[in-house]
């Protein structure tokens, strides 16, 4: 066998391998949703600085396709970006639109997607202006967004990709945050399959969870990913670890929605643990997905 066909062969396995990506499958879609917790919190053991290699490696073993982050400042998603360089990042800080303040900064693999659009709103009742608030909320909360094709997948359909942050006091506010996320999800996903990852501060057995995924007349439903692939009595949902790695029994706040032409394979919550502690006080969320090949 000659040196020049090992080589050409091995360079068409680096190639396909950085296609397919660590699932085997070129179609799938890994999703990861990620609350990273801020980093200037005042968290002594737990601080971003001390878990910033450990937040890294986290996302770095999923190696998800499109991931999801919440509670992340300007100097986090620049860690990252140095961190996963094979990422294009889209964010603007909450309260005025800039790269200053609290982001729902998401991360989708450069050579894998084509950006066609990308946006933000807030969740309020002008959302188009940054930094507006509503209802009874605490904080300003928003939604950042892209619309993607996907150069692996056989389906002609975008994918937009949603992530948000819900108030975390506000009941009326998370009530009404989910009402505008469907809005605006059938505004701007218009011929679209749509994934949409966040921290909704909400429970499963919420209104806000209602709201966002029970059927209405005329409109197409969000599927919880989470609640369909496991079991509905199994128990250890938690998804706030508090920065410990044997939080089990809690609420299910932090949850991946899909909707459109998509055949879910597989939901978990990641509980990656080093020595009794989490990378944040959450656990990341996980699905992987394939899109329905489609000439739409």
């Amino acid at each position: 066998m000659s040196k020049t066909f090992c080589l050409h062969t091995t360079m068409l396995a680096l190639l396909l391998s950085s296609l397919i990506g660590s699932s085997g499958s070129a179609n799938e879609l890994r999703i990861m949703s990620f609350n990273l917790r801020y980093g200037t919190a005042n968290d002594g053991e737990n601080h971003w600085d001390k878990r910033k290699e450990f937040v890294a490696e986290t996302i770095h073993a999923y190696a998800p396709d499109l991931l999801g982050t919440q509670e992340t400042l300007e100097f986090q998603k620049e860690f990252l970006s140095k961190k996963m360089p094979a990422y294009t990042s889209v964010g603007v800080g909450r309260d005025r639109g800039d790269q200053s303040g609290e982001m729902t900064a998401l991360f989708f693999k450069t050579e894998r997607f084509e950006l066609l659009e990308e946006g933000h709103f807030w969740l309020s009742e002008t959302p188009r202006i940054p930094g507006s608030k509503s209802w009874d909320t605490s904080l300003t909360r928003m939604c950042s967004w892209v619309r993607l094709q996907d150069r692996v997948s056989e389906s002609k359909r975008p994918i937009l990709f949603m992530n948000t942050h819900f108030d975390h006091r506000g009941s009326d506010a998370r009530l009404q945050s989910a009402r505008l996320l469907r809005k605006k999800a059938d505004e701007l996903g218009d011929g679209c399959d749509i994934v949409l990852t966040g921290d909704f501060n909400a429970a499963a057995d919420s209104e806000p969870y209602r709201a966002l995924f029970s059927e209405l007349p005329g409109e197409t439903v969000f599927l919880d990913t989470y609640a369909t692939k496991r079991p509905a009595d199994e128990s250890g949902e938690a998804t706030f670890s508090g920065f410990k790695s044997s939080t089990l029994e809690g609420s299910r706040i932090d949850w991946i929605a899909i909707r459109g032409s998509w055949t879910l394979q597989e939901a978990a919550i990641d509980r990656t643990g080093k020595e009794g502690r989490t990378p944040s006080d959450h656990y990341p969320v996980t699905a992987i997905l394939s899109q329905a090949n489609s000439t739409r």
